[in-house]
């Protein structure tokens, strides 16, 4: 018989209080299983032009991460993830090794707003969903 620990977990990530409190449409989710990514994606934009704006801003987040565990300063994270990003699509690969950060005492930054264009554009796609 199975007990409790052999029940597979899958670590999600909270949701946002900003989308608890003021509500919301999740446009894309991704995990990983055993080494292989999953996404799951609302086709939310009337042109998919729109996802690159959208990607480029969870890019630019992601490299404030990084940047916050101190680790890399936010440019060198940002080159190596779009870096990684380009030649994963076919793009040529530029070799550079990125710089460490040795400051230890790297503030988390604060959030940024998404950008006023791909808010406007989920805004019109959300309203769009509810007729």
């Amino acid at each position: 018989m199975a007990g409790p620990d052999d029940i597979p977990i899958y670590e999600a990530l909270v949701i946002p209080n900003e989308a608890l409190d003021k509500g919301g449409l999740e446009i894309l989710r991704a995990g990983l299983i055993e080494d292989e990514l999953y996404v799951t994606a609302r086709p939310t934009f009337d042109h998919p032009s729109v996802w690159g704006e959208v990607l480029a801003d969870v890019t630019r987040r992601i490299s404030q991460l990084y940047a916050a565990d101190g680790k890399y300063t936010q440019k060198d994270a940002l080159a190596a993830i779009t870096g990684a990003y380009a030649a994963d699509l076919g793009a040529p690969v530029v070799a550079k090794a990125p710089a460490r950060r040795t400051n230890k005492t790297a503030t988390k930054p604060a959030k940024k707003p998404a950008s006023k264009s791909a808010t406007k554009r989920a805004k019109t796609a959300r309203r769009k969903a509810k007729r």
